[in-house]
């Protein structure tokens, strides 16, 4: 591509760089010089114009960024008409927005004149919500440049992928220990929290489960849960569990299940401790999930309802990012517990 003052005689078909008003009328960036166009600009006293004019072999910035947008359209993927060398990819249904996060940083890196911003990955969005925009820097894309990307955009399927969620049907038992009432409020808050969240990912929360702090009750009410129908199993300790053989992880064990791995990188939500009871996920709630604020249990949720698996080496990789606003129902605040001697 050719940038830079241009003569009028020469600047038919070139695109024009900057936006001009000529006799109250404005010629837009972007426009493509015609003989109306050209004669306006003289009419204005100019005799040249900066421009921008395609060489052979250059692919236009609209139909370039259709081109790539083309090129990683997924299920449940949408995009928008090309406009100013950008197209919008937007999602389609509400789910969890995963990322093929090395190749798109390898697109980015195949020339500056091609761009492909995402929201972060696994993010939950909603339908009809923007999760990328691609971006033609400059008004045109050198055709070699144009191949290399379509080729890595399709290498092994699309790096955009939107998992819907799934309905499912979630189980809670809450425990309680004879004598400490104070808990009660706490506990009935939990059951409110856990209900918002399993209703905000499209599930819904089975009459909840009261059982004795102790392992042989608890194992007691995951069975009732699981006869109840549910898909997924959730413990809310009256007291918090601090190792995998406490009360809780001990209940699933007990109830048939096995204990995958516990904590977490993720704070607020270190003692996550997550199971499964055949294949059915099962988890022990960290005391921050009786908050309604953003913590590690979120995480987990949100792609076990997306239909993903997870394992105890993707709770390891959340420590990127896993600093998470704190919550005001902790009993000692990090910062708090940092000083304390």
């Amino acid at each position: 591509m050719i940038f830079g003052p241009t003569p009028l005689d020469e600047a038919k078909g070139a695109v024009l760089a900057h936006s001009l008003r000529l006799n109250g009328k404005v010629l837009k960036k972007g426009t493509v010089l015609d003989d109306d166009a050209i004669a306006s600009i003289r009419a204005g006293g100019k005799r040249e114009v900066i421009t921008a004019r395609l060489e052979a072999g250059d692919v236009p910035e609209d139909e370039a960024a259709d081109r790539i947008a083309q090129a990683v359209l997924a299920t449940h993927v949408a995009k928008s008409r090309a406009v100013t060398g950008r197209v919008n990819l937007l999602a389609e249904t509400a789910g969890l927005l995963v990322l093929d996060a090395k190749r798109i940083d390898t697109i980015n890196t195949v020339d500056e004149s091609v761009t492909i911003a995402t929201l972060p990955n696994h993010t939950v969005v909603s339908a009809k919500e923007m999760v990328a925009t691609i971006k033609i820097i400059p008004f045109a894309v050198p055709g070699p440049v144009l191949a290399v990307t379509e080729a890595l955009a399709r290498r092994n399927g699309s790096p955009f992928a939107i998992h819907p969620f799934r309905p499912l049907k979630v189980g809670l038992v809450l425990t309680e220990i004879p004598g400490i009432k104070d808990k009660e409020s706490v506990m009935e808050g939990a059951v409110e929290a856990t209900a918002s969240r399993v209703e905000a990912l499209c599930g819904s929360l089975l009459p909840v489960e009261r059982a004795r702090h102790d392992e042989g009750p608890v194992a007691e009410a995951l069975g009732r849960l699981r006869r109840a129908g549910a898909e997924m199993l959730l413990i809310a300790g009256a007291s918090a569990v601090v190792d995998r053989r406490d009360v809780g992880p001990a209940a699933i064990v007990r109830a048939g299940g096995v204990i995958d791995h516990f904590g977490m990188p993720v704070d607020p939500g270190n003692l996550l401790c997550l199971g499964r009871i055949g294949d059915i996920p099962a988890m022990v709630l960290p005391g921050c999930a009786r908050s309604p604020k953003l913590n590690g249990f979120d995480w987990v949720l949100q792609r076990l309802f997306a239909g993903l698996a997870v394992t105890g080496r993707d709770v390891m990789a959340m420590g990127v990012g896993g600093l998470l606003k704190e919550i005001d129902v902790r009993p000692l605040p990090r910062e708090q517990a940092a000083r304390t001697p």
